[in-house]
């Protein structure tokens, strides 16, 4: 390693932590706009992307781009299996020039029980910052935004009597309650959204719950790193007051105007 670089574990890294619709990126958007700015760190999706390529070679696969997220998922499966930390075991492995990153840092983002448990183990100086919401509000979030990523292959499934339009996803019935299903249909019924839309932004939630429990993770966070924790539920603040909260446990300082 060339002199003066440092490992990502030397140093007092800021991570979010969360699930898609918690609100991640419009909270880092305003820790970027702070004073100093928060620098980002190539961000999940590109570790993810370098980490897929990787399972490719290693199978014999031809290369290609993923953007599904249930193949997604499949894929950070598989270097799980080899590498029980997932993202946080590749993150651990960077190394920074502080020349070209200052601090502060921030890396977006960790989900799940496994990554984060390994990343408090071992990134020592490490904050980190969750993002909570409810996950009918997740799903109300995604309907509000289009990336390129909030797409998951999906088929419908055969109507069973009772099945709200936009719900006839494998896994919705257990993951909502029955008001929050009403809740997400009548958007629907009301003409605000298509039942198609619906049903894949339910689909990727669904399917994301499946690979990372929010609550584990807040659990193992609490449990192997409460001092250098904090944990926001972004529906009962708005983004300038998360931020703010965050910036108390990652050593980003704000001048009141940029917020």
């Amino acid at each position: 390693m060339a002199d003066g670089w440092l490992s990502v574990a030397e140093l007092p890294l800021l991570i979010l932590v969360g699930v898609t619709g918690v609100g991640k990126s419009t909270t880092l958007a305003l820790l970027e706009a702070a004073a100093p700015p928060v620098r980002q760190l190539p961000d999940r999706r590109a570790l993810a992307d370098l980490l897929i390529t990787k399972v490719q070679l290693d199978a014999g696969e031809a290369l290609r781009a993923v953007t599904d997220r249930a193949e997604r998922f499949d894929y950070t499966r598989r270097y799980r299996e080899q590498n029980p930390g997932g993202l946080a075991q590749a993150l651990s492995q960077l190394w920074i020039d502080p020349a070209r990153w200052p601090q502060p840092l921030c890396f977006d983002g960790l989900r799940g029980a496994d990554e984060v448990g390994y990343a408090a183990q071992q990134l020592p100086h490490a904050r980190f910052a969750v993002l909570d919401a409810p996950d009918v509000v997740r799903v109300e979030r995604l309907l509000g935004r289009g990336d390129r990523f909030d797409r998951l292959s999906t088929t419908q499934s055969p109507t069973e009597g009772g099945t709200l339009p936009g719900l006839d996803v494998p896994g919705a019935g257990a993951l909502f309650t029955p008001d929050e299903q009403a809740r997400l249909s009548a958007l629907v019924t009301g003409g605000a959204v298509s039942a198609a839309d619906l049903r894949a932004k339910v689909a990727i939630v669904v399917t994301e719950r499946q690979n990372y429990d929010p609550a584990a993770a807040i659990a193992a966070l609490q449990r192997l790193a409460p001092g250098r924790t904090v944990v926001v539920d972004t529906t009962q603040c708005t983004p300038q007051e998360a931020a703010r909260v965050i910036s108390t446990y990652g050593g980003v300082y704000y001048r009141e105007e940029t917020l």
